[in-house]
């Protein structure tokens, strides 16, 4: 080996060690501000529903249950969509368009988030939403999760469900399309071959080929709607409280953190606050190594296959 591929080699492989070093430093870093919520309040920080800083008593299973329910109401509206322009794209619009709209689909996941809120707040809601979440109460209260003792505002979970819904299909719908443009042209031509039909193609060999790739963008868009800030604090209402029905207001962890560090005053509300960073922080790392661990047992079983 020469001497500067020598270097280069050392010098690629610091930068590879500085991917888990920084990892280990948020952890450490954000765990230790953490400590003194984790301490005084042990167990009940997660199990408890009570946000009080006048009585520094601060608990977020609330916003722990609004941050999971609102990213599975957005992956829910946006998966189906997603394979669907997928294929789309990938199946049935000619290729010198497929192109170009593969990319303004790809623009869209460029569009910052606040942008989304504010067109969420400001249009979506009002004019789309509220009619749909009026007319789910007048005609489908009786099923618990479309419930409402108050009055419908449109600001609430379901109205943020499909806000991020919105925001993560274009991550998902451009991996799930590269995926599908990956699928051999043989595969295709055996599948006619065998005489498929164009819908028993894309659903036998296209879909059942990219699963991997479909599983990655589920988890992709899923991270996406753990962690995302602006456009839920705008939308979900911000009710320190979580409700099973949908048309409630609620909260998140990633909104608890934006509305409450600004006014925290004394340790132990700063240090709650960051704990719930902190368990956003786990959260988010549970499911992207659980993640890791499907995708992992989905290529080895798709490997045996061959």
């Amino acid at each position: 080996m020469k001497l500067n591929e020598k270097y280069l080699k050392y010098f690629l492989t610091a930068f590879a060690s500085f991917i888990p070093f920084l990892l280990a430093l948020y952890f450490i870093a954000i765990g230790k501000d953490s400590l003194l919520a984790f301490q005084k309040f042990g167990i009940s920080f997660f199990l408890g529903s009570t946000w009080n800083p006048p009585r520094e008593i601060f608990q977020v299973f609330p916003e722990i249950m609004g941050t999971l329910v609102s990213s599975a109401i957005a992956l829910l509206i946006s998966l189906p969509v997603s394979i669907g322009l997928a294929i789309f794209l990938s199946e049935f619009c000619p290729r010198r368009f497929s192109d170009f709209l593969g990319s303004i689909v790809e623009l869209l996941a460029a569009v910052p988030s606040v942008v989304y809120g504010f067109w969420g707040l400001a249009v979506f809601v009002p004019y789309f939403l509220y009619p749909v979440e009026n007319f789910l109460k007048e005609n489908l209260s009786f099923i618990p999760l479309l419930s409402s003792n108050d009055g419908i505002t449109g600001y609430n979970m379901l109205s943020s469900g499909v806000v991020l819904a919105i925001m993560i299909m274009p991550i998902m719908s451009s991996v799930c399309r590269e995926s599908f443009l990956y699928v051999p042209s043989s595969l295709r031509e055996a599948a006619y071959a065998l005489g498929a039909t164009k819908s028993e193609v894309i659903r036998k060999a296209v879909i059942g080929y990219a699963k991997q790739g479909i599983a990655a963008s589920v988890f992709l868009g899923f991270g996406r709607a753990l962690g995302e800030t602006m456009a839920v604090t705008m939308i979900i209402g911000n009710a320190l409280q979580f409700s099973y029905s949908l048309l409630m207001p609620s909260q998140t962890l990633a909104s608890l953190i934006a509305n409450q560090y600004a006014e925290a005053i004394g340790e132990i509300a700063i240090s709650s606050v960051i704990a719930a960073g902190f368990t956003l922080l786990v959260i988010s790392f549970i499911i992207n190594f659980a993640a890791r661990i499907i995708l992992r047992r989905m290529r080895l079983r798709g490997s045996e296959l061959i």
